[in-house]
């Protein structure tokens, strides 16, 4: 029995997804090519046209992926947490973190910006920024956070975690790197706290 159509089209996209994810991953967005998407997912150029336009819209369907991935260990990290605000800071800290691996760190914070450029204007920013508003708001009215506009608080948070995660992976030594980065990025985030 053939599969519906619905089916046999998400199972290519995810196909194809994982053979650019790979590619991504292993050699990077410039050293890989259409035939290592295509030949490893058992695909045509055509398809990959088809569902992504060309390599650069693969890419962003990969961050998107990843992005997603990264979204749900970062709310399971919070929600571990003993309290609120606990459970702020190490989501931050981890998402800073996370540009230690070698996957995210290439893809997400070498490449991406190489090829879909600032990353603070690539579409999934605005889910961040609307994340951060909404535990801002509840740190806010917890009194745990000092009396601060919640835009600008959640836009300040981000540009700062990004541009952390950005110099990590960019440094000659990112272990280093991202110790200084998360000590310094914990002392803004004290700075943000009510003192009771």
């Amino acid at each position: 029995m053939r599969k519906p159509r619905e089916e046999m089209i998400a199972e290519t996209r995810a196909k194809l997804i994982a053979a650019g994810r790979h590619a991504f991953g292993t050699v990077g967005y410039a050293g890989s090519s259409m035939d290592d998407f295509t030949g490893h997912a058992g695909l045509t150029r055509g398809a990959l046209y088809h569902h992504f336009g060309d390599k650069k819209g693969l890419l962003q369907a990969v961050i998107r992926e990843i992005d997603a991935e990264m979204t749900v260990r970062l709310h399971r990290i919070s929600s571990a947490a003993p309290n609120r605000w606990q459970g702020f800071v190490d989501e931050c800290v981890a998402y800073i973190e996370m540009a230690l691996e070698p996957e995210i760190q290439r893809i997400m914070f070498r490449d991406g910006p190489a090829v879909l450029g600032d990353i603070s204007q690539w579409p999934t920013n605005n889910g961040c920024i609307a994340a951060l508003s909404g535990s801002i708001d509840q740190l806010k009215a917890d009194g745990v956070m000092a009396d601060i506009d919640t835009e600008g608080a959640a836009r300040l948070i981000n540009g700062a975690s990004s541009h952390a995660a950005l110099w990590i992976a960019n440094s000659d030594d990112p272990e280093g790197t991202s110790k200084r980065a998360v000590r310094g990025f914990r002392i803004l985030l004290e700075g943000l706290r009510t003192r009771s």
